[in-house]
């Protein structure tokens, strides 16, 4: 990698962790889903005018965007509202070996010593993150977070399956069947979305922009162009940085505390999570920050 393609890695994680505890910020004026639902609605329009519509695979893309988004965000931002975004970014991180492990058990790939013992490592690394004092009580959240890990997972696997389409294109149209899901979503099980709307201020509306465009058009642009002019082995160690930006901005932003069990947890998590990276070369995967 050159010095441009760096640079270009190191914007990936920063702008997806920092969006990841900003969204725990916005949430304090809208709800998960109807965040969610302009987030992507936003970003979906403005991505779709740069790919073609993928006529035969639009079932395919619907069933995608709900179970990879209107389901997963779901359960995923529900759980960050009620932990830490420093606990929350760490946890997620068990997609990675999820995603091995469906792809041993449906797909009947190989798992190798290294990943088998990355996934090992990566679980006890939660388990000793859960066993933290002031998780108690907050079970439920650990267990929204942890289902939109396997949730996400899953709809990786739905993705790997659709040939001839990139990245982008997935992506766009995902956004595009995701935002009338989530809003249905939305009105069904959550309320005050008019009320949040006629409230909301500068910040509020600042931190969907950043979401929106920032996070989602900026951040997966830059994130497919690399994966097209570079090896995915040599660009996806980058993604290690998202959790560290998210932990950053969330002892900045929101005063949360950075104790020694979160440390050695994280530390067990993110090398258990790098085993499982090893010769994993889906060129379709979509991080979900």
């Amino acid at each position: 990698m050159n010095s441009k393609q760096i640079l270009l890695a190191l914007i990936v994680p920063i702008t997806w962790g920092l969006g990841f505890t900003l969204a725990k910020i916005g949430m304090e004026q809208f709800s998960a889903l109807f965040i969610m639902s302009m987030r992507f609605g936003i970003a979906g329009l403005v991505l779709v005018w740069f790919t073609k519509p993928p006529w035969g695979h639009m079932r395919e893309i619907f069933v995608i965007a709900l179970i990879g988004s209107t389901i997963q965000y779901g359960l995923t931002y529900n759980g960050l509202k009620g932990v830490d975004a420093s606990t929350a970014v760490l946890l997620i991180q068990l997609e990675g070996p999820i995603l091995a492990l469906l792809s041993t058990i449906l797909l009947k790939e190989k798992l190798g010593l290294s990943r088998a013992l990355g996934m090992g490592l990566a679980f006890a690394g939660v388990c000793y993150i859960v066993g933290e004092p002031r998780l108690e009580g907050h079970l439920n959240s650990v267990f929204l977070l942890l289902s939109g890990s396997a949730f996400w997972a899953i709809a990786q696997i739905m993705i790997s399956r659709l040939k001839g389409l990139s990245g982008i294109t997935i992506l766009a149209w995902v956004a595009i069947m995701a935002t009338p899901q989530m809003l249905v979503g939305s009105l069904l099980i959550e309320d005050g979305q008019w009320q949040s709307i006629m409230t909301a201020d500068l910040v509020d509306w600042s931190i969907i922009f950043y979401l929106a465009f920032i996070m989602t058009v900026l951040g997966y642009s830059v994130w497919y162009h690399l994966l097209s002019c570079v090896d995915v082995g040599k660009v996806s160690p980058f993604l290690m940085l998202l959790p560290v930006t998210s932990i950053i901005a969330g002892v900045v932003l929101l005063d949360e505390q950075l104790t020694v069990v979160m440390v050695i947890g994280g530390l067990m998590i993110m090398t258990g999570v790098a085993s499982t990276l090893i010769n994993w070369r889906w060129q379709k995967e979509l991080p979900n920050p």
